[in-house]
């Protein structure tokens, strides 16, 4: 059931994603979770059926790669969502060693279970705080960010003095369709 809830959430945020892209209107490619790694310029239902790995596109000229689901060496952590500053086709295995080439990391637990939140929310803030210290000490601050399908009021407690105090960026309940826009506008724009 947690495969399922991820997904679900993945493809929530996808759609939130793709939806911001149109509307301003940026250009975008994406790589598909199954069958051959290519980038795909056309979107269409496809894309939610086969899954998404990643998108791609242009900000101010610059390119960006965002990819879920990948182990940094640097911090040595499994991390579900990573914005990095590279073209789709320059993204590699040297690309995940260098901390500079990571723009944004951040956590997405899909679960709506309340009383499965607080552990989701452990292991995101534990993530999240290694995150941290590992690109502190490679002198790399990259931005963090959550987003939670079940927030509980300790938890959201928790997380504005993360935003308040600099530890995390971004947050938003997966289930609030403000929130969540206002985030992948934020990450699209990074």
């Amino acid at each position: 059931m947690r495969n399922v809830a991820g997904w679900l959430a993945q493809k929530r945020l996808n759609s939130f994603i793709v939806s911001n892209f149109d509307n301003a209107g940026i250009p975008f490619k994406w790589r598909p979770a199954t069958g051959p790694k290519q980038w795909r310029e056309t979107a269409g239902p496809e894309m939610y059926e086969i899954g998404i790995a990643g998108f791609a596109w242009t900000i101010k000229r610059i390119q960006r790669t965002m990819i879920y689901n990948v182990n940094v060496p640097i911090s040595d952590t499994h991390v579900d969502i990573c914005l990095f500053n590279c073209a789709p086709e320059n993204y590699s295995p040297r690309i995940l060693s260098s901390p500079a080439a990571y723009l944004a990391l951040g956590e997405l637990k899909g679960g709506i279970d309340p009383a499965g939140a607080d552990e989701h929310w452990k292991t995101a803030r534990s993530a999240l705080s290694r995150i941290n210290a590992s690109f502190s000490g490679a002198q790399a601050s990259p931005h963090t960010f959550f987003i939670g399908g079940a927030i509980e009021t300790k938890m959201a407690a928790e997380i504005w003095e993360m935003l308040e105090s600099g530890v995390i960026e971004n947050a938003a309940n997966l289930t609030s369709d403000t929130q969540l826009n206002s985030l992948v506008n934020w990450l699209i724009r990074i």
